[in-house]
């Protein structure tokens, strides 16, 4: 596997890469920042991530159950009552996560602002680049 030190996220071969795509992922911060309200049911979370499907819900918490960043807690009650809470791992993601977040909500309209530039002046190239070539080819015929 390669050498790994503290800065070996960028070396492919390390451990640490495979955790930082754990914890980079979409349906990780919002489950990790959902869960960080206390321990939360099911269907509650997924009230609260608008936008996650079921499957993905599911996927992602066994995925966090696995790595043991999240503790699943069954009560044993008719109809079954699950919990689903940090761990204290997982608690040790609120801080990095939270200013990650944060820093989405705080930037999104300048994110938003230069996707639209590079889309119109991708539009426009490409505009440009048909009236060369219709130029070209009524010149030719």
């Amino acid at each position: 596997m390669g050498e790994c030190n503290r800065a070996s996220v960028l070396n492919q071969g390390c451990g640490s890469r495979r955790v930082l795509d754990l914890v980079a992922d979409k349906w990780t911060t919002l489950v990790i920042r959902a869960l960080n309200g206390g321990p939360t049911r099911y269907g509650a979370l997924q009230r609260t991530i608008g936008g996650v499907s079921q499957k993905m819900l599911t996927q992602t918490l066994r995925k966090l159950e696995a790595e043991g960043l999240v503790e699943r807690e069954v009560h044993p009650v008719v109809p079954p009552k699950v919990v689903y809470s940090l761990t204290e791992l997982g608690r040790t993601l609120i801080p990095p996560l939270k200013a990650l977040c944060e820093w989405a909500e705080e930037h999104r309209d300048e994110l938003e602002a230069a996707r639209a530039r590079s889309t119109r002046l991708r539009v426009e190239g490409e505009a440009e680049v048909d009236q060369n070539r219709q130029a070209r080819d009524d010149h030719r015929g």
